[in-house]
């Protein structure tokens, strides 16, 4: 039975209940009196479930379809307004024990060059991302109790926080690696770490059981309850993703929002993020045996849906996409993008030679950060490097409080435009420079208390003075 404040994957992942879904949007998606109705709900700004999420991602009718587009940006702006954060990935090792047949770092892959960072290499990273401006990073490594340990990626973390160079210094980390126990998400919460992020990459059960043959990642129960025993560790900044293509793409969707559903239900909080990356070309991976038909129109179709849905919630969109769907994606929903991003092990200090290809997928949008950084302030955007709400304790329940009174807003843009006015600063070229004076002269217009006002007019004087991280 479906009941989404049970602890078992089973039940609040609920495959009965998915199929009914489609089931019904099927038979709704040419309601127009429906349509218009969860349209009307949605403008309160208060969410979706999923069913009424996916008749919106179903819609054909030309009309609501501009509607919908139209009501995810208009949410996405009251939430978000203009910015959006920058990071980057750091990919520490592609040793890995699991079988998974979408992924390169698989074992039984035996073409890719097996790669882990020594800890002065992590720091030689670290250095390479500081120098292009990053100041927030997500860790990725495989699987591998022997190569990757946790006392490992615990290293790492240490690591990063500790490296600085110039200017630099990355102010969160937030980690991708696999699913452990309460005591072990303990040991990674003391590490100080940002968000926790775990991709389902699909929730039809019997599918993932069959593209996970073996390792410990095969265990459907133990990986979709990980974030879960995450929260109980005390890690109240989680976050969901689907590898989209894996399974039908509406299948995915309903059981996302599923999954934000239960975080809700049973801590009070949804997820931090959600990711959407879409299965990419990578060594010994042929995507289009995953390809489920999910077109670009519908991808930014489905964003729109998922941003309606969980208005207060992060969305974020890698360099797996092309610019062109990342400038529609921008648009509709997604308030986070990296930007020149490598996947490869250690491939920030040191340009990888293609016969040492140690990268986990293709990058689509290749980028420089500096680029990137031009592009979103050229499209009205403004780039933030901000990291304070992590560590202010505006974390979890706190955070959404914020975020869903509103009161965020005194926040956010203020220390958007003193973290852009460092990356200026000490990063930027003079093209990209001269176009983010312009965007901080007229953003600091839009704070509207004066107070705030003032005081980030002079923490930005204060920046070009050679001060630096501040923040409220």
């Amino acid at each position: 039975m479906y009941d989404v404040a049970s602890k078992e994957a089973e039940a609040f992942i609920n495959h009965a209940e998915i199929l009914d879904c489609l089931a019904w949007a099927d038979a709704h998606r040419d309601d127009e009196a429906l349509i218009d109705a969860t349209l009307e709900k949605a403008r309160l700004r208060k969410g979706l479930n999923h069913r009424e999420a996916l008749l919106l991602l179903d819609c054909n009718i030309p009309e609501k379809v501009e509607a919908i587009m139209a009501l995810a940006k208009e949410i996405k702006r009251d939430f978000y307004g203009d910015r959006i954060v920058m990071m980057a990935p750091l990919y520490l090792s592609n040793y890995c024990v699991n079988g998974c047949l979408y992924c390169p770092y698989h074992a039984p892959n035996k073409t890719i060059h097996r790669k882990k960072l020594t800890q002065e290499e992590v720091a030689k990273e670290v250095i390479a991302l500081q120098d292009m401006g990053h100041k927030r990073l997500a860790i990725e490594a495989g699987e591998d109790p022997v190569n990757n340990p946790l006392d490992y990626i615990i290293d790492c973390i240490h690591t990063i926080y500790n490296t600085k160079h110039k200017n630099g210094a990355i102010r969160r980390v937030n980690v991708n690696i696999a699913a452990l126990s309460v005591e072990d998400f303990k040991r990674l919460k003391a590490a100080d770490i940002g968000t926790y992020v775990l991709f389902q990459e699909t929730y039809h059960k019997e599918n993932y059981e069959a593209l996970h043959p073996t390792g410990p990642k095969h265990n459907y129960k133990w990986h979709t309850e990980a974030h879960d025993r995450a929260m109980e560790a005390g890690i109240d900044d989680v976050g969901l993703g689907v590898l989209y293509g894996l399974e039908s793409y509406r299948y995915e969707f309903v059981g996302q929002l599923m999954h934000a559903e239960h975080l809700e239900a049973v801590f009070g909080v949804g997820p931090h993020t959600i990711s959407v990356p879409r299965v990419r070309p990578a060594d010994d991976i042929d995507p289009t045996s995953f390809d489920n038909s999910l077109t670009d129109d519908r991808f930014v179709q489905l964003v729109a849906a998922l941003r309606i849905a969980v208005p207060y919630t992060g969305m974020i969109m890698s360099t797996r996409e092309s610019q062109d769907i990342r400038r529609r994606c921008l648009e509709v929903g997604i308030s986070q993008i990296s930007g020149g991003s490598r996947t490869s092990v250690g491939g920030y200090a040191e340009e990888e030679k293609p016969e040492d290809n140690s990268a986990q997928f293709d990058v689509n949008d290749t980028r420089t950060l500096d680029e990137v950084v031009h592009w979103l302030m050229d499209l009205g955007y403004v780039p933030s490097f901000c990291t304070a709400c992590y560590r202010a304790g505006r974390t979890g329940d706190r955070f959404m409080a914020l975020c869903k009174s509103g009161q965020i807003q005194n926040c956010c843009l203020p220390n958007a435009l003193m973290t852009l006015r460092e990356y200026l600063d000490d990063y930027a070229s003079e093209a990209t420079k001269a176009v983010g004076e312009r965007v901080i002269d007229d953003q600091l217009q839009h704070i509207d208390n004066e107070e705030v006002r003032r005081i980030t007019a002079d923490h930005i004087h204060d920046i070009d003075a050679g001060k630096r991280d501040f923040r409220f």
